[in-house]
């Protein structure tokens, strides 16, 4: 069993047993954490000085469409209407070859591992089976831990009010043959379009048959001109459907009792700021879910419009809810203080432990914990945007940006050292990707 020494560490566990900082040794054996305490001696095990690195766990990004990394940048100046009407509604989603889920997902998957996200949902839009195989090929490839939300295509027939169409058959197909164990870093969610996206019947009956298959349901849900008065979650409530295996994307417009009703019924949120805010899905719910006692997941949701890093949708999280309430406070004639409402050390569980649990994966990553999956990442303190460090939890929330990932690990493998890549070819592989693009966009 390989064992792999992280010596010296400045340790964000992430854990409410636990200071939020410490210096400690961590040693991995396996795929596991097995100790985290200081001064840790071990004659079999590679030693990593980590002693001006911060080591924290990976983040977890709850809401990507990853596939969307082969048409990276072309929605910077989109809204929401232009991106679904260019994406779906047989546009660009639908131009797609098997072998193009293939590098998007792999490029998507590595685009992340760099910037230190080890866990993603990814959030699919799916043709065939045979695109299913190899949006989940690329995952695989990459060596990143997923959720593979398995989702309807994205025609017209299937993205209205009435929609009956259902993809459920094949998504049961896709489990027996690749998901037969949950002892391994991919596991599988269903991607349904939900009440706002299908006719009710369908959506209760995709969502039945989630948990039928044992697994979490994720859908689009309370956003745009709709949000409020759709009272989906509502509806779903009266339906005593809401449980913790259901995960609800944006929810910008929802109302304060639908949030509630989530905080004691179950239930996760995944606000993805950055994109809702240029978009126009509606104000970033993170204050909403909070004031009504729902701890939010952030997710980066789509490269088509931004960068595929956490380190982003934290700052945007965090400034545009200080700037909410400050705002208020600010109308009503009261200065924002002593303190500020909303903290980095939040933030920052939002962006770990969070969404673990809501992808249901807190019992293998989020925190670092032993006997936890080894799922984790080194910040380089030397950098110059980080030295000195004064407040760590400040640092990575406020001033860290990719570059300062130096490695990430996932399951104790190293899929990224002293900043760069472990993965070769990535120069032909990259054809590939110019391939995919050239293709999707000549065909629309």
């Amino acid at each position: 069993m390989k064992k792999t020494l992280i010596k010296g560490g400045t340790i964000l566990p992430i854990t409410k047993d636990q200071p939020s900082h410490y210096q400690a040794d961590l040693l991995i054996e396996g795929t596991k954490i097995s100790k985290i305490e200081p001064n840790v001696n071990i004659d079999d095990a590679e030693v990593i000085d980590a002693s001006d690195m911060i080591v924290m766990p990976g983040f977890i990004d709850t809401h990507r469409h990853t596939w969307e990394s082969m048409i990276r940048n072309i929605g910077a100046d989109w809204s929401l209407q232009t991106y679904l009407g260019n994406i779906y509604y047989g546009g660009i989603g639908s131009q797609r070859r098997p072998q193009d889920d293939y590098i998007g997902n792999l490029f998507g998957a590595l685009e992340a591992l760099d910037a230190g996200v080890t866990t993603i949902l990814d959030w699919t839009m799916i043709n065939s089976i045979e695109h299913a195989e190899e949006s989940i090929r690329g995952l695989q490839d990459s060596g990143i831990r997923a959720v593979f939300a398995y989702g309807a295509p994205g025609d017209g027939e299937y993205w209205n009010n009435d929609s009956t169409l259902t993809h459920t058959k094949d998504a049961k197909r896709i489990q027996s043959e690749h998901f037969t164990s949950t002892d391994q870093l991919m596991t599988l969610g269903l991607a349904i379009r939900g009440p706002e996206f299908s006719a009710w019947d369908t959506a209760v009956t995709e969502i039945n048959t989630a948990r039928e298959m044992d697994i979490l349901a994720t859908m689009h849900l309370g956003f745009g001109t709709w949000g409020r008065t759709a009272h989906s979650i509502e509806r779903l409530d009266d339906a005593d459907l809401l449980g913790k295996d259901l995960n609800f994307t944006h929810m910008n417009r929802v109302t304060d009792e639908a949030m509630k009703r989530i905080a004691a019924k179950g239930g996760s949120i995944s606000v993805t700021p950055e994109v809702e805010m240029m978009m126009g899905h509606g104000y970033p719910a993170t204050g909403l879910a909070l004031e009504n006692g729902v701890k939010p997941t952030l997710g980066v949701d789509v490269v088509t419009s931004t960068g595929g890093d956490m380190f982003a949708q934290m700052k945007f999280a965090l400034q545009a809810e200080r700037a909410r309430v400050n705002e208020r406070l600010l109308d009503e004639g009261t200065m924002p203080g002593p303190d500020l409402h909303i903290s980095a050390q939040q933030i920052l569980e939002f962006s770990t432990i969070e969404g673990a649990k809501a992808l249901l994966l807190d019992h293998k990553v989020g925190s670092l914990e032993v006997g936890k999956e080894a799922d984790f990442i080194l910040l380089n303190k030397k950098d110059l945007n980080l030295s000195p460090i004064t407040d760590p939890i400040g640092a990575v929330v406020q001033t860290a940006h990719t570059g300062n990932v130096d490695s990430v690990f996932v399951a104790g493998k190293a899929v990224k050292r002293n900043g760069k890549l472990l993965f070769g070819n990535l120069d032909a592989l990259r054809e590939q990707l110019y391939d995919a693009q050239a293709h999707v966009l000549s065909h629309t």
